[in-house]
């Protein structure tokens, strides 16, 4: 075995600072928990390196475990082998990603201290362009009588009396415009020779609880809402199966009220929706949201009438329901295809199936392979060693290794590729969910990928976009004065809650943002000042600290230090691993309760002596339950000198070889946590229970 590679290994291979590294490393969501010393994992090389071979030009020599990292690459890229130039590592420049100096994105530092730039004039922009620090330029704007933040706009006036002091000419204007890389060009005429048979695209979609999930483990033979917490889907997941030699590509939505663009999205990119309906329930409020959703994307509907096996079922119900909002059965004379299923038992699966089949039959669906690859965003988010990731529907063409793409606001080649099972796969064709890694940032979902012949191409239509999408931002939120602020702050009504919100993935927090928002105005107002992606970390907390708000994390860690920081900010965090559960927790504090009233009982604690990591990646904590008792679904918080750093609950449980339900006091076990894998030897988990009763006025 070779020698580990290590940060101070790559800073001197770089020319650059430990903590620039570091840095930088955090911010793609590798953890460095031992600074300068962290070691990075052998299967994690190439993509670091990948990823600084973009960012900084290298010329060192090749570094320990290298090649080895290299090996089954599928196409040549600047690595650890390459640019092997003499200049002994001395420091070299980073790449500047500004808009401000640079031409092919309209905004250029010309000659004769003459600076272009486009509207609106950002701070950070502006900074660029005349070679100061952002923080020179917000001090000087708050003499001059304007407060802006690094990325807020600043007016013309004191834009120009800026440069002017600095010595530079500001000429404001819109650059010329450029073609957009990624546009699709003007449909030319297809050939039919070129057209192939592509799967259906299937939507499941219903009310929260009506087994939407558990009917696609069932023909999936997995078990998904086994890893969701409180065993509902928060996140719209993709997979494909075959059945009588042809393949199927579902897509599951999530039924919680929340979730309603998401639901929107599901049927916006499907071919057929299967309307999931309980048996015993019948149509519920989110039923008739999905069947709406699905009538106006004009997709053919099946209904699924799920939990025949219950002992109250009654599908004659159903059908009743399904006549009252005008969504006539075959069975009562209409044209909506209906079938009788069960989750749990697997009757009138294989009906399901085939009736797919035949609506997929019915609407010739065909796609050309050969075209050029586009897809559309399910959902993304920041992983640990891969960086932004992003699930995609491909729709058209093919996409492969080596791609050049653009993805909303955010571009990038593509490094990985994996399918639904997690392997790692080459290309993916029509009608194919994969994962794609290599953007420059996380998406939004819904956004469409496209291909583009360049990446400067890419690069320039991807800062445009940002640009324009800021631009709009800024104008609707402007600020132009610390007058303007103060008059805000001092209008807000006392019931006004500033919330900033970090999740594991876009969609969770768009769902939360638009949840809070729906919130009944006349009772209580909720403002969402941040939405993003990824651990609570240091900035949060300076940023909720100026706009007094509260952080609201959703299945996402505490970074360290972070807890001691917002405590000297005196800003509040809170942790989340069950959406409805958050919101319920913010409206009681909207509508001026304290909290709602919650009984917590600690059954048992534990303490991490060893880590293990599984054959598939994943980690586990080899732990001695020290008191009570340790039981799978529990609640559970991970502190780390006192620290809390996680919240959620209690995944799974081994003692040896054997899954467990439960372990005592005295015995040692392993323990795996939901969406959490930064153990610690030394961490303690506390095991609770949690009794709700509602907060009274």
């Amino acid at each position: 075995m070779g020698k580990k590679f290590t940060v101070t290994d790559f800073a001197k291979k770089y020319g650059v600072s430990s903590k620039e590294i570091i840095r930088e490393l955090n911010g793609q969501g590798v953890d460095t928990p031992n600074a300068e010393k962290s070691v990075i994992p052998d299967d994690m090389i190439e993509l670091v390196d990948s990823y600084f071979s973009d960012l900084y030009d290298s010329h060192d020599a090749e570094l320990p475990n290298a090649r080895e990292a290299r090996k089954g690459r599928t196409a040549p890229r600047k690595g650890f082998s390459e640019g092997n130039g003499g200049n002994g590592g001395g420091k070299t420049k980073k790449k500047s990603s500004g808009a401000a100096l640079r031409e092919d994105e309209g905004a250029t530092a010309g000659s004769g201290g003459e600076i272009h730039l486009a509207p609106p004039l950002i701070v950070k922009d502006l900074a660029e362009a005349v070679g100061k620090k952002p923080n020179e330029l917000i001090t000087d704007l708050i003499k001059l009588g304007e407060l802006a933040g690094i990325n807020q706009a600043v007016s013309e006036a004191n834009a120009k009396k800026l440069c002017q002091k600095y010595g530079f000419t500001l000429v404001v204007g819109a650059p010329a415009k450029k073609p957009d890389p990624a546009k699709k060009p003007e449909p030319a005429k297809v050939d039919p020779s070129q057209l192939r048979e592509r799967p259906p695209v299937v939507t499941f979609m219903g009310h929260v609880d009506h087994g939407k999930t558990s009917l696609q483990d069932a023909v999936r033979h997995t078990n998904v809402t086994a890893t969701e917490s409180g065993a509902i889907t928060q996140h719209i997941g993709a997979s494909t199966v075959t059945f009588n030699g042809k393949s199927i590509t579902f897509i599951d939505t999530p039924g919680h009220a929340a979730f309603t663009n998401m639901r929107a999205r599901g049927a916006n990119c499907t071919d057929i929706v299967v309307l999931v309906v309980s048996a015993a329930e019948g149509f519920k409020p989110q039923t008739i949201e999905a069947m709406n959703h699905a009538l106006a994307a004009k997709v053919p509907i099946i209904v699924a009438i799920n939990k025949i096996d219950l002992p109250d079922a009654d599908p004659d119900k159903v059908l009743l329901h399904m006549q009252q909002n005008n969504l006539t059965s075959e069975d009562w004379g209409g044209t909506v295809g209906t079938v009788r299923v069960s989750a749990k038992t697997g009757a009138g699966l294989p009906d399901l199936l085939e009736r797919i089949l035949m609506e997929a039959e019915m609407l010739e669906l065909r796609a050309n392979p050969k075209a050029r690859p586009a897809g559309v965003v399910l959902e993304a988010q920041l992983e640990q060693g891969l960086g932004p990731t992003a699930s995609v529907l491909v729709q058209d063409g093919t996409l492969r290794v080596g791609d050049i793409v653009l993805c909303g606001e955010f571009y990038g080649k593509v490094r990985m590729l994996f399918n639904d099972k997690g392997e790692r796969v080459k290309s993916a064709g029509p009608s194919t969910p994969v994962k794609v890694v290599g953007l420059s940032g996380i998406p939004e979902a819904g956004d469409h990928l496209e291909y583009a012949e360049s990446e400067k191409e890419a690069r320039n239509a991807a800062a445009e976009r940002a640009n324009s999408k800021r631009g709009q931002l800024l104008a609707a939120n402007a600020i132009s004065s610390a007058e303007d602020l103060f008059s805000k702050l001092n209008s807000q009504e006392r019931n006004t809650l500033n919330i900033i919100i970090k999740s594991d993935v876009k969609g969770s927090g768009e769902a939360i943002a638009q949840s809070l928002e729906q919130l009944p105005s006349e009772k209580i107002k909720a403002e969402v000042i941040a939405n993003a992606v990824g651990s609570i970390s240091e900035s949060d907390i300076d940023l909720a600290a100026a706009t007094n708000s509260i952080v609201v994390g959703f299945h996402v860690r505490v970074n360290p230090g972070v807890n001691d920081l917002a405590k000297k900010r005196n800003v509040e965090i809170r942790l989340y691993s069950i959406i409805y559960e958050l919101i319920e927790d913010i409206t009681d504090a909207l509508a001026g309760k304290l909290a709602p009233e919650k009984r917590e009982k600690n059954i048992g604690e534990a303490r991490i002596l060893q880590i293990f990591e599984l054959s598939n990646g994943q980690k586990v904590c080899g732990c001695k339950v020290e008191s009570g008792v340790v039981k799978i679904g529990a609640k559970a918080r991970v502190r780390r000198g006192g620290e809390l750093i996680y919240n959620g609950s209690v995944a799974s449980l081994r003692h040896f070889r054997d899954d467990v339900r439960e372990m005592k006091a005295g015995m040692e076990c392993g323990i795996k946590l939901d969406n959490f894998v930064d153990f610690v030897e030394g961490d303690e988990i506390e095991v609770y229970e949690v009794e709700l009763k509602k907060a009274t006025l």
